[in-house]
């Protein structure tokens, strides 16, 4: 595609140049792109660019070689079917094939789910795939339990009637109710106090729901899924989590694998995740280099799926070149000895800029940031006291600053 000049901002033409799935070439006046903004414009959004008067030779030669591209790239990102995973996951790695023929067994099933994994590895997705397999028809009800405020844990749970306390101006459905011939999903069931563990308990055992400042029970018909990453066994023995209600919950077991363990599937989610965030994307990025997807194998993935997408949407934003690379990932390289030796400060370092970021997001507001996290506060207070990060100096540090706050990643640049 021919275009005379530059018609709008490089910006605005970025978009068009995008969204036409076409290569490029600019004609321009001679001496035309001696201007920065021009240059900047020709490296982004042009396959190439000539200078009046027309060479007709070197020409047909540019358009002859940018058809060639056009077609390529329709072929290389055109949408792949589903073979690279089932359930809404992604993978094809000899781990996640496993898993996919788990939870195609519990889906035929109604017994309680339990699912275990590191954080960012998807629990979530196969909460939802085994809800989608076996009630798609109703509700799914998510409750992250690590986020749920103590005093009010009864009531968001089971609901309440008018006038049961101070505060309870109109009746409220409880989250178990809700998800009435769906599936209830209670997220971090690891953080869940004692007093609530014992109603929860009950509920499993009867399948019936009492609103709070009410007497009549209610017959729920709904698919329980539990999760967390914590060792909920060493919890029951250190006696924070009851045994009766542990077995109750871990009737059907799943394990999410970590991505470390899934060997190339890094790369099949990194392109995934590049194709379907494709709009926030810099000009001119349509792929990632050799190297970067080498490194992507050799990295150890402390923080699994959710570090694996953080990185690749912010190499797609930051890249300057057509293709991504190890450094717009922020990864450097990896040796297989020092995967090992260097795996618990990775894991280390990818938290605190998880939960430095997250506290800067929510101006350091724990509750705030905790939820943002999914994670409960008691566990977040914990991670901050083993990251030695005093977020209170920094909140002070933070109101007394007159510049506006920045993200973590933005100061490091």
């Amino acid at each position: 595609m021919f275009d005379a000049g530059l018609p709008c901002s490089p910006k605005d033409f970025a978009e068009v140049v995008e969204d036409s799935g076409m290569e490029w070439i600019a004609i321009l006046p001679p001496r035309g792109a001696s201007d920065q903004a021009t240059a900047r414009a020709l490296c982004a959004c042009y396959f190439d660019y000539h200078t009046l008067p027309i060479d007709p030779a070197r020409l047909l030669y540019s358009v002859g070689h940018a058809h060639g591209k056009a077609l390529l790239r329709q072929s290389a990102w055109a949408p792949t079917e589903p073979t690279e995973g089932r359930y809404g996951m992604i993978g094809k790695s000899s781990s996640m094939l496993a898993l996919f023929g788990e939870l195609g067994k519990i889906i035929r099933s109604r017994a309680p789910v339990f699912i275990t994994g590191e954080s960012g590895v998807g629990k979530e997705l196969a909460a939802r795939a085994v809800h989608w397999g076996s009630r798609s028809g109703g509700p799914f009800v998510p409750v992250n339990c690590g986020a749920l405020p103590d005093q009010l844990i009864e009531s968001l749970l089971f609901g309440h009637e008018k006038g049961a306390f101070t505060g309870a101006h109109e009746r409220r459905i409880g989250s178990i109710e809700a998800a009435n011939q769906g599936t209830i999903f209670l997220d971090e069931i690891g953080d869940l106090p004692r007093a609530a563990q014992a109603s929860l308990l009950r509920f499993l055992q009867e399948s019936t729901v009492t609103r709070v400042g009410s007497t009549r029970e209610m017959h729920i018909d709904t698919r329980v899924i539990a999760a967390t990453h914590m060792d909920l066994e060493a919890a029951v023995r250190a006696g924070r989590f009851r045994e009766d209600l542990f077995y109750r919950l871990n009737v059907l077991n799943v394990a999410v694998p970590p991505l470390r363990d899934r060997e190339d599937d890094c790369v099949v989610l990194a392109e995934h995740f590049f194709r379907t965030n494709a709009t926030g994307k810099a000009p001119g990025v349509h792929g990632f280099s050799r190297d970067a997807l080498k490194i992507m194998q050799q990295h150890s993935w402390p923080g699994n799926v959710r570090e694996l997408l953080n990185r690749v949407q912010r190499a797609m934003v930051m890249c300057e070149g057509s293709l991504i690379t190890p450094k717009d990932l922020q990864l450097g390289p990896v040796t297989g000895a020092a995967r090992v030796s260097s795996l618990a400060s990775a894991r280390e370092g990818i938290e605190r800029l998880m939960v430095e970021e997250a506290l800067v997001r929510n101006d350091y507001n724990i509750a705030a940031t905790a939820r943002d996290l999914r994670i409960s506060r008691v566990t977040l207070y914990r991670l901050l006291a083993r990251l030695r990060i005093d977020a209170k100096h920094h909140a002070s540090a933070e109101s007394a600053m007159a510049a506006p706050t920045v993200g973590i990643l933005e100061r490091a640049r």
